[in-house]
């Protein structure tokens, strides 16, 4: 069918209109109609090619929702009407050691991005939700909530479970002291789920004018780190660190206020490695880590958990002809805390 969407011609050109044709529903397909789509972070840093591999034309966005207008014969879990969204994936092999243990982000096969790149028969070139509508395998499609505002939904498929999946992985619970480090799009997200879980959470910005916001959100707790003595007087204070900064900073002063045993967790990419004493980890037995989004079933608890709680993304909803603004407008951090394009507009 044909779909409109915005998308980019090249590394260097702005998102333009562009029509293109998605395939027909297959037995096992859900056809949605996009209501919203999320802007990511990672939607610049691809669209400009800046991780390298980058394929145009391009219509970028992972952080779809909207409504189910057909289904194929095979499909068990959708019917039309039915709110539904598509994260960061739309397939994978299903059958490799990371597929069967509902890790699809890992498979060892590569999964199928939901945008720059292909179906699993490497050939056929995925596009995103800056466009009017999608179809999904069934297996990759999740399941919203109506008790939820839509438009504050779509971010959850990216940077809601991006944020959530360290924190289940890592057992938070109530009383567990974490800190998060940037309050942005994925920082508000690790503030609003840790806090939901019980944690004590303190946000750790070079900012001063991000302490309201946070405790708006659910911290309990500030720390300037361009102040140097917020690194002595939270020096081993924290069960679990969430670092979502992407730009160059030292991960040693982080690890220092990691009680002993605790955990740093990285999900910010910064433009080139960071060097680590291993006194850092060595003295307390301290664990540096990644996280990579989350497989289908998790995600699918994190929208439940969202649902139970209440929890959406703080979002400014744009129409669709103000996009390349909105890039421009991300890189100077001037978003709270999550740009979302209304599709109705395209």
């Amino acid at each position: 069918m044909t779909t409109k969407a915005y998308a980019a011609n090249s590394s260097t050109s702005a998102l333009a209109p562009y029509s293109f044709e998605r395939r027909a529903a297959g037995a096992h397909d859900v056809c949605i109609e996009i209501a919203f789509c999320g802007i990511c972070h990672s939607d610049i840093h691809q669209v400009r090619d800046e991780w390298g591999g980058a394929t145009y034309p391009m219509v970028p966005g992972h952080e779809i929702v909207g409504r189910v207008t057909a289904v194929g014969a095979h499909v068990k879990n959708f019917k039309p009407g039915d709110l539904a969204g598509v994260g960061c994936m739309v397939d994978s092999c299903r059958t490799c050691a990371s597929c069967a243990r509902d890790l699809e982000q890992f498979c060892e096969k590569g999964c199928a991005f939901t945008y720059n790149s292909t179906e699993m028969d490497r050939k056929t070139p995925t596009f995103g939700g800056y466009s009017s509508s999608v179809v999904v395998d069934e297996a990759f499609v999740l399941s919203i909530s109506p008790k939820l505002d839509l438009a504050a939904v779509a971010p959850l498929l990216c940077a809601g479970i991006t944020t959530y999946s360290p924190l289940r992985y890592w057992k938070t619970k109530k009383g567990d002291k974490v800190g998060v480090v940037g309050l942005g799009g994925l920082g508000h997200m690790a503030v609003k789920l840790a806090a939901a879980m019980g944690a004590e959470v303190t946000m750790l910005s070079t900012s001063p004018s991000k302490e309201a916001d946070a405790r708006k959100l659910g911290a309990t707790g500030f720390g300037l780190t361009s102040d140097p003595e917020t690194f002595k007087r939270l020096g081993g204070h924290f069960d679990l660190i969430i670092d979502t900064i992407s730009a160059p900073h030292d991960y040693n002063q982080y690890l220092g206020m990691l009680r002993v045993e605790g955990s740093m967790v990285l999900l910010g990419v910064p433009p080139a490695p960071t060097p680590v004493a291993a006194i850092a980890l060595i003295f307390g037995r301290k664990t540096l880590s990644g996280s990579l989004i989350g497989g289908i079933k998790e995600t699918q608890e994190m929208l439940d958990f969202c649902a139970e709680h209440g929890i959406v993304s703080e979002i400014e909803l744009i129409p669709v002809q103000q996009v390349n603004e909105a890039y421009e407008r991300m890189l100077k951090s001037d978003v709270r805390y999550r740009f979302v394009l209304d599709m109705k507009t395209l």
